[in-house]
């Protein structure tokens, strides 16, 4: 049996949104992708793996519909989560393993401006030469946000909300463009979850550790 055979259950259509069939690929998307930004904004570790099994509906997903930046993104998001996962574990120095959130630093947002600049140059010159992509500069733009993002998410920056926010801006009209409305529902449950974790991190960041090598609680 061939891995097209495997995976192609998975890209049936259950049921329609606007004369639309929505397969199970979307569907298992969205409810993993909701799940795991979900446990983001409450820092609980389980965000990774459950971001990696969303990240691979999402490949099948975006490649079907020709989001090809964003289905390689896909990829990316698997490697960035396997660091994110090490460092929120190992990353908050000596005497402990908690990441605590912190602010991010005026060079950090310098290197992160210029990369998220370079990058949708980059992709949307690629997309526009190499693939069918109708939408080659706004599926690079999402892509730079959304890489610029996790990096921020994986060090624990506070301000990571905000180009998640902005990504979701860009995202809730681009898969409504392209017909994948439930998708599009679900950045825009994305952008409201977005909204609760930048509140959740940013009292966390200003509440006094409770236990030493250990970050305050965050609220529901």
């Amino acid at each position: 049996m061939s891995l097209a055979e495997i995976l192609e259950p998975l890209q049936r259509p259950l049921f329609t949104v606007l004369d639309t069939p929505v397969a199970w690929t979307e569907v298992l998307g969205f409810g993993s992708g909701a799940l795991c930004v979900w446990l983001v904004a409450r820092q609980h570790l389980a965000n990774w793996p459950i971001g990696i099994a969303n990240n691979l509906f999402f490949i099948l997903l975006f490649a079907q519909s020709g989001l090809y930046a964003d289905a390689g993104l896909q990829i990316v998001f698997i490697a960035l989560a396997a660091y994110g996962w090490w460092t929120w574990t190992h990353g908050g120095g000596p005497g402990t393993t908690d990441l605590p959130v912190r602010r991010t630093t005026r060079a950090e947002w310098v290197w992160l401006l210029a990369a998220g600049a370079v990058g949708t140059a980059a992709l949307t010159l690629l997309l526009s030469r190499a693939t069918d992509s109708t939408v080659p500069f706004w599926d690079a733009l999402t892509t730079a946000l959304s890489l610029t993002a996790t990096y921020g998410q994986c060090r624990k920056l506070v301000e990571s909300w905000w180009l998640w926010i902005a990504a979701d801006l860009v995202y809730v009209p681009l898969y409504a463009h392209k017909d994948l409305y439930l998708t599009s529902l679900l950045y825009v449950g994305f952008l409201a979850l977005c909204l609760a974790g930048l509140r959740n991190w940013r009292r966390d960041l200003d509440a006094p550790a409770t236990t030493p090598g250990r970050p305050a609680e965050v609220a529901a």
